[in-house]
Formats: C-alpha cells, sequence, structure tokens
C-alpha cells in the first residue's frame, strides 16, 4: 500500500500540492495532510483512491525489494 513519503514524493515529482491532490482525488486536504504527517492512517479505500490518482497523473510506485518504497515518472 502507499506510504505516507511516497505520497509527498510523488506530489513533488508532479509539483502539486496537498490542495491539488485533494482537488484530484476528492479526498480532503486534511485528510491528505495527516497523512503525510504520519498522524493518522486512512482508510484502505482512501489509499487506494490517492494511488489510483497519482498513477493516472503519471507516477509508478517502486514496491519494497531491499531497497525500499519510492516513486519515479514513468516513461
Amino acid at each position: 500500500m502507499i506510504k505516507p513519503a511516497q505520497c509527498r514524493g510523488a506530489r513533488g515529482l508532479l509539483k502539486w500540492s496537498q490542495k491539488d491532490l485533494a482537488r484530484e482525488s476528492e479526498i480532503t486536504s486534511v485528510t491528505i495532510r495527516n497523512f503525510e504527517n504520519e498522524k493518522t492512517m486512512p482508510q484502505k479505500g482512501t489509499l487506494v483512491v490517492l494511488k489510483l490518482t497519482l498513477e493516472a497523473a503519471g507516477i509508478e510506485f517502486i514496491p519494497e525489494n531491499g531497497g525500499g518504497v519510492g516513486v519515479r515518472l514513468k516513461n
């Protein structure tokens, strides 16, 4: 599942603010801020929506593979 650092990194690659991600995903800015700051863990469905929204915008999620999780822009 998506990690807070991946969400922050993906937004950085896209040059999106938390408000931009909130608009695109239809998830509140507060939920995104609390997740990225590791204050709360959203429900699984919310994390799926965030991941799908970022993927649709061109982000590829890199799974844990011995080097740690990450994100990159799709080619």
